[in-house]
């Protein structure tokens, strides 16, 4: 059989040998040579034989890792410029022709499908080695190759920072539109991976700041999840009744003594006269006031009156003219000045009076919760700094269960959470009839810390100074769940950037959103139709580190009164919420869920907290938007199974 690449021409060395082997007439030392020379032929074409075999697996190793590579960095523009000179340079590195001995080596990378799948074509020829000496140049080798993404089963739930600090300027947008975008990108690469198979995959989100939303999610699932009653610390209203007061005067009794001479100087003119008159003397008390009090009650109205009679007396002066001249006279005024003091109070109308700052609990001065988990607008009375009602509607945020207050915490599969009693690490346990294991909406109107007189903060259990805390919600939580581009894209849309960080909070409920063995593992558990196996990511995102405030309200309440987490209200705060944050990772990852962490800016420092969360190789530094984008991608893509089709 003619050798791949001969053309089948027969050489002068081909002639030779086949027309000896028609001469009958040879003897055995020629028929020796002959058969040497075949020894040769047949030695020879298996040294190229199985050089040629061994440069073939080559190219085709290296066109399977071009295509595998160019799959690999598809992302949102699909196989792109970027995606093929990959392929390239993954192929060239992988097949040399100096070290294969072969050239004229071709490949070429396309994508039919928008980089769905990458199909890939290489060639190049062999110098043959032994078997040039009978006239075979070269073989022509050439392979094909293909490389697709698809994903399995996945359940993916996204912890989100959107405090504050995402809001900030980032090249033409903000930290928070660079993550939405991130998402998108990272929906349609999943997306693309999964069409025209039956692979199920669905997401569940939690946005976090100085707590979570996930006040719906618990109420679902069992209101007595949630807390009828709870301290918070507030302010209560003192009151007092409506009162009107009015004064009125009246004078009574007027009289006036007749005139009498004061003086013997006559004057020639009137006008001379007055000029010399005394000033009168205006009315002035005369002796002590007489008092009454008459009181009458009208339905809820009591009017009260007071009487005061007050007598008065004044001095005049006049001129009167006698003959041709005139005389200063005098005389006296005397009267009853009556003052009417009303007083009508309405005891069926209430005035704020002033407040008084302490913690309200169930017992003394409690507020109805009962209804206000239920989502329903509940009004305080004069709550509001005028008097006037507060009305409030839960927005789902919530105030973490029962905890200790412990300077640092473990975890291991061996001996689970240490120390034990805290029920806000408590990954999977469901509420009990003890409060302590229940959850409390956060009720931001009702949030005030105490402080002096000149507004420094007190822990006095009274006060009569306070200022309202700052309370911060971020967007509400969602279980796993499929979705379509239009959902997901719309969810993206509508985080919002408040409030400070508190990574353990995240963490907790990424824990309890994923977790198949607590309060909602139907939803976790709930089987594929293709009856596949599911694997389990959390993405955790921040732009900074552990950043606790004591004075705000958040999913521990205001720590500078209660003191969940401190000893003393705020020392070591970033480091015990850290220790929790951390404890809880290992929870998480002890479950088989893959924790994925991005640090997200470079005014992240929770980098190397971050890296000890994480799964292995499963965390990345991002300081902008692209570089966001490209981590997003990159866990896109191991999340989805990247493999050879052909």
């Amino acid at each position: 059989r003619d050798l791949p690449g001969t053309g089948g021409k027969m050489t002068g060395v081909k002639h030779s040998f086949f027309s000896f082997l028609r001469d009958i007439k040879g003897n055995v030392l020629p028929m020796a040579a002959i058969g040497m020379l075949l020894s040769a032929a047949l030695v020879g074409g298996g040294v190229d034989m199985s050089r040629a075999y061994r440069v073939e697996n080559r190219l085709q190793s290296a066109c399977d890792s071009a295509a595998l590579a160019g799959r690999r960095a598809v992302a949102s523009n699909g196989f792109d410029t970027t995606a093929q000179t990959q392929a390239n340079s993954y192929f060239t590195t992988n097949f040399d022709d100096t070290t294969q001995e072969t050239t004229s080596t071709t490949k070429s990378f396309t994508s039919a499908d928008n980089g769905q799948t990458v199909t890939g074509t290489a060639s190049t020829q062999l110098n043959l080695a032994v078997m040039k000496i009978f006239g075979f140049q070269k073989f022509s080798l050439a392979v094909t190759c293909q490389a697709s993404m698809g994903v399995g089963n996945s359940d993916v739930v996204m912890v989100l920072d959107t405090t504050g600090s995402m809001g900030y300027a980032l090249g033409t947008g903000t930290r928070i539109s660079a993550l939405r975008t991130a998402m998108k990108n990272f929906y349609t690469t999943v997306k693309t991976a999964t069409t025209g198979t039956s692979a199920r995959v669905r997401y569940g989100f939690v946005p976090f700041s100085t707590t979570v939303n996930v006040g719906h999610l618990l109420y679902d699932k069992d209101p007595n999840y949630l807390v009828d009653s709870y301290h918070v610390q507030s302010r209560v209203p003192v009151t007092k009744y409506k009162t009107t007061t009015s004064t009125t005067f009246e004078y009574k009794n007027e009289t006036y003594t007749t005139p009498t001479k004061y003086s013997t100087t006559a004057y020639d003119k009137q006008s001379k006269c007055n000029n010399a008159s005394p000033n009168d003397i205006s009315w002035q008390s005369n002796g002590s006031p007489t008092i009454t009090t008459s009181t009458v009650t009208n339905g809820s109205v009591t009017t009260v009156v007071t009487t005061t009679k007050q007598p008065q007396q004044a001095t005049f002066y006049t001129c009167q003219k006698e003959g041709s001249n005139y005389f200063i006279y005098t005389y006296g005024g005397s009267r009853d000045l009556y003052t009417y003091s009303t007083v009508a109070t309405d005891t069926s109308i209430q005035l704020l009076d002033y407040f008084n700052y302490k913690e309200r609990k169930d017992g003394s001065d409690p507020l109805p919760y009962d209804q206000y988990k239920s989502f329903n607008a509940v009004t305080l009375p004069m709550m509001a700094d005028d008097g006037s009602d507060v009305t409030s509607t839960w927005s789902g945020c919530i105030e973490e269960r029962g905890t200790v207050s412990e300077p640092s915490f473990t975890y291991s599969t061996t001996n689970g959470m240490t120390p034990s009693g805290s029920n806000d690490l408590d990954l999977d346990s469901a509420p009990t009839s003890d409060d302590t294991t229940k959850w409390a909406p956060m009720w931001p109107q009702v949030a005030y810390f105490r402080t002096t007189s000149g507004g420094s903060k007190t822990n006095n259990p009274t006060s009569l100074y306070g200022q309202k805390a700052n309370s911060y919600c971020p967007y509400r939580s969602q279980l796993l769940t499929e979705m379509t581009q239009t959902s997901f894209n719309a969810y993206a849309d509508a985080l919002n950037a408040t409030g400070s960080t508190y990574l353990d909070i995240g963490m907790i409920w990424g824990g309890r959103l994923s977790s198949p063995d607590g309060i909602f593992s139907d939803t976790v558990n709930a089987a594929p139709s293709n009856g596949g196996e599911v694997s389990r990511h959390i993405i955790f995102m921040t732009d900074g580190f552990m950043e606790p405030d004591y004075d705000i309200q958040q999913a521990y309440g205001i720590e500078y009164h209660d003191r969940r987490i401190t000893d003393d209200g705020s020392s070591n705060d970033a480091n015990r919420h850290t220790s929790r944050f951390l404890a809880v990772c290992e929870a998480i990852k002890a479950k088989g869920i893959r924790v994925w962490a991005i640090a997200f800016t470079s005014g992240s420092t929770s980098g190397s907290n971050l890296q000890t969360c994480a799964s292995p190789n499963s965390y990345y530094s991002a300081d902008e938007s692209a570089a966001l984008n490209t981590a997003f991608q990159e866990i896109a893509k191991q999340v989805g199974e990247l493999r050879i089709t052909q």
